[in-house]
C-alpha cells in the first residue's frame, strides 16, 4: 500500500486538471465556430483513498500492480445532448495526439444487464513531472444527460443495498433505464430541429448583448429624462 497517498495521487490530480481544460477547450472551439458542440459539459475527479483501498481489497489488487490494474483512479465524465454526440466525442478523442486510447467499452450498444448505458474509454496520458514524464491511466465516461441521471440514481442505491437490489427495485431500475433511453431516441429523432433552435437562440442572445452595448448610454439618458419629467 502506498505510504504517501498525496504523493502517489499527485500525477492523477494533475492529469484530471489538464484533461478537463483540454476537453472543455474542445467544446469552446465548437462554440466559437458557431456550430453544434457534442460536449455539453465536462467533470472530473480523483478516486478517494478509501475507495481505492476498498477496490484493491475487493479485486485483490496488489500494491505493485495498482497503477496498471486500477484504470479509474483518474476519472473524467463528458456529458452529451444526443447519443450521436457520444460517438463523435469518441472519434475526437481517438484523433488526439496528446493521449493514447488503450481500451474501450461500449455499454450503449452492449447494455449491461442492470440497464446501465455509457461509453468508457481508458487512456494512457503523459504527465510532465519535475523528475520526468509519467504515463498514467485515466478513464473517460461519455454519456447523455438522461444516461447520467439514471446512473447517478443507480449508484446511490448501490450504496444502500451494496449491489443486492430487491427484485422490485431491480425491475423498476431496468424499466427506468429503458425509459431514459427512449427519451434519448426521441431527442435524436428531432435532433436537427433542436440544434437549429439552439443556434437561433444563441444568435439572438448575442444580438441582444450587442444591442444593449450599443444603446446602453441612450437607455441611461432616457431614464434620466424620464426622472426629470
Amino acid at each position: 500500500m502506498p505510504k504517501d497517498w498525496d504523493l502517489f495521487l499527485m500525477p492523477y490530480r494533475q492529469a484530471v486538471d489538464e484533461l478537463k481544460i483540454k476537453l472543455r477547450g474542445m467544446r469552446k472551439q465548437f462554440q466559437q465556430e458557431n456550430s453544434h458542440t457534442p460536449i455539453e459539459f465536462v467533470t472530473g475527479r480523483v478516486k478517494p483513498v478509501d475507495s481505492i483501498i476498498e477496490k484493491m481489497q475487493r479485486r485483490q489488487v496488489t500494491d505493485d500492480l495498482l497503477e496498471q490494474d486500477m484504470q479509474d483512479i483518474a476519472g473524467l465524465r463528458i456529458m452529451c445532448q444526443f447519443v450521436e454526440d457520444i460517438y463523435q466525442v469518441v472519434d475526437l478523442i481517438h484523433q488526439r495526439a496528446d493521449l493514447e486510447v488503450v481500451e474501450e467499452r461500449d455499454y450503449i450498444t452492449n447494455v449491461k444487464p442492470s440497464g446501465y448505458r455509457s461509453y468508457h474509454i481508458v487512456i494512457s496520458y503523459p504527465v510532465q513531472m519535475v523528475h520526468g514524464e509519467k504515463h498514467i491511466l485515466a478513464e473517460i465516461q461519455i454519456r447523455t444527460l438522461s444516461m447520467n441521471f439514471w446512473a447517478t440514481i443507480e449508484h446511490s442505491l448501490n450504496y444502500k443495498y451494496q449491489g443486492a437490489f430487491p427484485e422490485e427495485i431491480n425491475e423498476r431500475l431496468k424499466r427506468a433505464a429503458e425509459a431514459a433511453f427512449m427519451l434519448d431516441q426521441e431527442m435524436s429523432a428531432i435532433r436537427e430541429e433542436i440544434q437549429e433552435a439552439q443556434q437561433l437562440f444563441s444568435y439572438g442572445k448575442g444580438q441582444q448583448t450587442s444591442d444593449d452595448q450599443v444603446t446602453g448610454n441612450q437607455v441611461t439618458d432616457n431614464d434620466h429624462e424620464d426622472k426629470r419629467k
